[in-house]
């Protein structure tokens, strides 16, 4: 074959690949659920608080070296942290709190914006506690990929999380 014929597929199969990307999932979601001993109530004012959450924070555990800069009140609507470590730069805001969760923004910068929730709610057996995230990948294509891996990315991290929110909490 000619370069110009080898050129011309090559561009065809490029073109092809980015707008198959298109075809991925704009929004993703990762979630995961533990029950723990502890009171709703509790396991919520800990996740309401800039300081409170660090008590369970995965990346801290993850990454000793992690900078926190706490900032807003200690507690409620504004309270949050920036954070600097291997993982990453950004800071995660508390923007909402009812009587079952607590949400968060996320700015990760170019990395984007996701929305972050814990929810408490009692059950017979202690309080079972959902951590999700929800992102918008928007149109760049490596964000619609890197979003096929986004669970098995950030799951076990976030296991990782209620199980120092169990220990936390009880």
């Amino acid at each position: 074959m000619k370069l110009k014929t080898v050129s011309l597929y090559a561009v065809g199969a490029l073109v092809a690949l980015t707008a198959a990307t298109y075809a991925l999932p704009r929004h993703v979601s990762t979630e995961r659920v533990a029950v723990v001993q502890a009171a709703p109530e509790d396991v919520l004012a800990l996740a309401a608080s800039n300081s409170g959450f660090q008590t369970f924070n995965p990346y801290r555990t993850m990454d000793p070296d992690l900078d926190i800069a706490l900032f807003g009140p200690d507690t409620g609507v504004g309270s949050g942290f920036s954070f600097d470590g291997k993982d990453g730069t950004g800071s995660q805001t508390v923007t909402d709190i009812t009587d079952k969760s607590v949400v968060y923004a996320i700015d990760l910068g170019p990395m984007g914006q996701p929305t972050q929730s814990i929810t408490a709610v009692a059950t017979d057996t202690g309080t079972r506690v959902t951590w999700r995230v929800d992102a918008d990948m928007g149109f760049n294509p490596a964000f619609r990929v890197f979003g096929l891996f986004m669970d098995s990315a950030m799951g076990p991290t976030f296991e990782l999380g209620l199980d120092n929110l169990a220990e936390a909490a009880a």
